[in-house]
């Protein structure tokens, strides 16, 4: 038995998500799909992860298991000739019979990006937060750094989140500026349900003056009485890289 490891791009616009569910289609679906096209058997594949309605993806890792003996090129261009044009599998790899794309994770990285100006952009429209207002990214980078480490992130999820435990690691965020574009980089261990478009609705929050940065410690605390700011919007979070 073969273990195929994908590397899959998508614009997460049109779906319910990469897993797949009842009220539409998810990315999962269509890769699914594909696949069993290409490979003439029903096939199932597990992920690094999920993502919500409308995050894009870059770099989503998802394996699966078959004892077709073809190359690994007729996965990829095989399977990509059944995709829609907002889906692609970028990278096919075989790995070790033990892998598992979830469980074998090392690190993610994800990135926000914000379309900052008064005027809006109809090209930006789809994968970044329009946000009016005077960033300050000289506070933005001082309030994430607050963020860096590992700590307890219990603020930073929504009430549906499952996960067994709010602590996780957060290696490294880079804040870049490109014209209006603002990205914000974030790698780390793992991530809470909707953890990354929290932490960046609070950094928004302190760059544009509505919240001073020292409130980033204090919500790691669990200071009581304080909460964190808005979940940003989907569009502006993508998945990069999942590294094993």
């Amino acid at each position: 038995m073969r273990t195929i490891l994908m590397t899959v791009e998508f614009d997460g616009t049109d779906y319910v998500g990469w897993q797949a569910q009842k009220n539409g289609v998810a990315v999962q679906n269509v890769v699914e799909l594909a696949l069993t096209q290409v490979l003439k058997e029903e096939v199932r594949i597990h992920s690094s992860g999920r993502t919500d309605a409308g995050v894009h993806a870059r770099g989503m890792a998802a394996h699966f298991r078959t004892e077709r003996n073809i190359p690994l090129s007729a996965f990829r261009e095989g399977v990509n000739g059944f995709l829609p044009r907002d889906v692609v599998i970028r990278e096919v790899r075989e790995m070790p019979e033990k892998f598992h794309a979830r469980y074998s994770a090392q690190g993610k990285w994800y990135r926000y990006t914000i379309f900052n100006s008064e005027m809006r952009s109809p090209l930006a429209d789809r994968t970044a937060w329009h946000l009016r207002g005077d960033l300050n990214l000289d506070l933005i980078r001082s309030a994430a750094e607050l963020l860096v480490g590992k700590h307890n992130f219990q603020a930073f999820r929504t009430s549906g989140c499952v996960a067994k435990t709010s602590i996780r690691d957060i290696f490294q965020i880079d804040i870049v500026a490109d014209r209006e574009l603002v990205y914000i980089d974030v790698k780390g261990s793992g991530f809470l349900r909707n953890m990354v478009r929290i932490m960046v609705g609070t950094l928004a929050e302190v760059g544009l003056g509505k919240r001073p940065a020292d409130d980033l410690k204090k919500l790691l605390l669990g200071e009581e009485g304080l909460t964190s700011g808005p979940t940003a919007p989907a569009r502006g979070l993508c998945l990069q890289e999942v590294w094993y």
